[in-house]
């Protein structure tokens, strides 16, 4: 296997955060390619200035993070075939210095390892709850695993093999693509290592609701594509969203009148699904107080997850295609160019 390490960055208005995930991958790696989404910020004049090969996304086209990491791929191969391993990561994450050397190291071990992830961290997360909730949400557990997040090292022959990501996602692209890469006999593993700094930026409610309702809308596509095939992909994660996010709301407010308010009491199984949540949390090593923000949110986001497969159901049966679900806020206006005096 070559060890040459390339990397693919993508990024839509990410301002600052860009530059700092640019400066965490030049000079570092054989070669970076960043993928603009349509930034209206300076991101892609930012990147050229910095050294990156710059790919912009062909706006006719929806935009989505599966497309622009499989163009930028196709960049970096078509400039460097010598590439061996590649580099995903989000323009709002800069990449730990040691890495590298790390994850390549996993992968030399081991023949049939495809992927690499260790520990995404929040830059921020005392700024908002929601920013530690992240931080929470990507402490996974160590070993093999079923996927990965939007950050990882891939070999690239195995990623060639099976097509790459499925450009069509909106969200849930890299769940997909780790299926079929287990389909065809390779692993994904995720190791004890810092790997990247996440800057969320969500400070906001709406913001968090809007990220949870995306996941709803990735959890029902997947289980649409893949949830016939062994393994049941997310059939039992989609089966939870719509009991807890409909079954159980519609049946206790529309049983009020015939039970004389006693449905309500059904309710209370969101307590008893938030204890599951917690002692399950505590296991893993979280804090008391850790493990609760995180069981409230895990039964607080049933109701936008819900929503999110609605979405998506609503928008497969009228045929018409998903836009991309964004929950940052959008990029501070830029001021105009000065116009030179006149003489």
């Amino acid at each position: 296997m070559n060890d040459a390490i390339g990397a693919v960055a993508i990024g839509r208005n990410e301002g600052e955060r860009l530059r700092r995930c640019l400066t965490s991958l030049i000079g570092r790696v054989a070669s970076v390619v960043y993928v603009d989404s349509g930034s209206t910020d300076g991101s892609v004049a930012l990147a050229k200035q910095m050294g990156a090969t710059v790919v912009e996304l062909d706006p006719g086209l929806p935009f989505t993070a599966a497309r622009a990491r499989n163009l930028g791929f196709a960049k970096l191969r078509a400039a460097a075939p010598e590439i061996g391993l590649v580099q995903f990561v989000d323009g709002d994450c800069e990449v730990a210095p040691g890495w590298w050397a790390r994850a390549s190291a996993e992968i030399r071990k081991a023949s049939d390892l495809a992927v690499v992830c260790g520990r995404r961290r929040e830059r921020f997360p005392e700024a908002s709850l929601y920013n530690r909730l992240c931080d929470l949400e990507w402490n996974t557990p160590i070993g093999y695993a079923d996927a990965c997040g939007g950050d990882a090292l891939m070999r690239a022959a195995p990623f060639e093999e099976v097509g790459g990501y499925n450009a069509d996602l909106i969200a849930g692209e890299e769940p997909d693509l780790c299926l079929r890469l287990r389909q065809r006999g390779w692993k994904i593993a995720r190791v004890d290592a810092e790997m990247t700094l996440h800057d969320a930026a969500m400070t906001h409610f709406r913001q968090w609701w809007r990220r949870t309702l995306r996941a709803g809308h990735a959890y029902a596509e997947g289980a649409a594509r893949h949830g016939g095939e062994p393994g049941r992909f997310w059939l039992r994660e989609t089966r939870s969203i719509w009991f807890w996010g409909v079954g159980v709301p519609a049946l206790a407010l529309g049983f009020v009148a015939p039970t004389a308010g006693v449905s309500l009491t059904l309710s209370g199984g969101y307590s008893v699904l938030a204890l599951r949540v917690y002692r399950a949390m505590r296991r893993r090593g979280m804090s008391p107080a850790d493990a609760r923000l995180y069981a409230a949110f895990c039964v607080l986001g049933k109701f936008p997850m819900a929503l999110g497969q609605i979405s998506y159901w609503k928008q497969r049966l009228s045929g018409k295609r998903a836009g991309i679900i964004e929950y940052k806020n959008p990029p501070e206006p830029q001021p105009p160019a000065a116009t030179p005096a006149s003489p």
